[in-house]
């Protein structure tokens, strides 16, 4: 993958987890409405996650994948501590298969569009060339 893509993917994924930090423990009037079902919003949030930082960093994706997992879990977690929200397992859950979608989409990618030989998380492993 061309590192500028790579680059851009990292930046993106990491915006991502921060709007849905941000959206999930905020106080339930200021969650965006979409006029899609809520399960589908969380699976959709949680692939673009995982797959976004999966493509990113290559070389991490099992890390990635426990990463947003735990993130998931956590973000659960923190709703309990809002009056205006719930944490809720059937929730995690669908966040957690949203996780592994995401992550065996960018596998799934990496295999199509294989690094150059030499390549680490997506740079050239020499630029002198």
């Amino acid at each position: 993958m061309p590192p500028a893509l790579s680059r851009v993917s990292r930046i993106l994924g990491w915006l991502i987890l921060a709007a849905v930090t941000v959206a999930t423990v905020a106080p339930i009037g200021y969650r965006p409405v979409s006029t899609m079902p809520v399960s589908i919003e969380r699976f959709s949030a949680f692939a673009a996650l995982a797959f976004l930082l999966s493509l990113g960093y290559p070389r991490h994706r099992w890390q990635i994948l426990a990463l947003t997992i735990g993130a998931a879990g956590l973000l659960e977690a923190l709703q309990l501590l809002e009056p205006t929200r719930h944490g809720r397992v059937a929730d995690f859950l669908v966040k957690v298969v949203g996780c592994a979608c995401g992550a065996a989409a960018s596998l799934a990618i990496g295999l199509l569009w294989p690094r150059p030989a030499g390549a680490r998380d997506g740079t050239e492993a020499s630029r002198l060339s």
